[in-house]
């Protein structure tokens, strides 16, 4: 049975964005809003919100790390970075969740471009046409290691 969209996107568009994502290696399911990637081991998401999305991004980008990035729309900035590797990185995985991030892992959906949310609609940051890769969810751990521990050096830091 095939499922409806929003008038806002039309069925052509949404068949060839889940072709595209397929043709990835990517396993995207049908919604009523749109599409869902599916978490497995060969990629999952990785979400960060506020102020810490602004500066991981930013990390990312001046390191040449930048992958494919879902903003989520919202009153608070949200994105989902898409990441390998998490079969090999529990220990990464576990700081992120300390840190604060939704980690998507093991059948999670994570919402692709261009489906339907109740804030609006999730958009590429980052498309994946843009992105010289997928990173490994390492590299996305270290991103956020090196914004909190920027903070920390902003809070300790004493002017004259």
């Amino acid at each position: 049975m095939r499922t409806t969209f929003p008038t806002s996107v039309s069925a052509a568009a949404m068949t060839a964005a889940a072709q595209d994502y397929t043709q990835r290696g990517w396993t995207v399911a049908e919604t009523a809003n749109g599409l869902c990637l599916i978490a497995d081991e060969a990629v999952a998401g990785i979400e960060v919100a506020g102020e810490l999305a602004a500066e991981v991004r930013r990390f990312l980008r001046a390191n040449n790390l930048s992958g494919p990035v879902i903003e989520i729309p919202g009153a608070e900035r949200r994105e989902i970075h898409l990441v390998t590797g998490v079969a090999k990185a529990e220990m990464a995985l576990e700081a992120l969740r300390s840190a604060g991030a939704v980690v998507h892992t093991d059948g999670a959906g994570i919402p692709l471009p261009p489906t339907q949310l109740s804030a609006g609609s999730a958009s590429w940051g980052v498309a994946p046409g843009e992105a010289r890769w997928v990173p490994p969810v390492v590299a996305i751990g270290a991103a956020v290691r090196a914004a909190l521990t920027n903070r920390r050096a902003q809070l300790t830091s004493v002017a004259c």
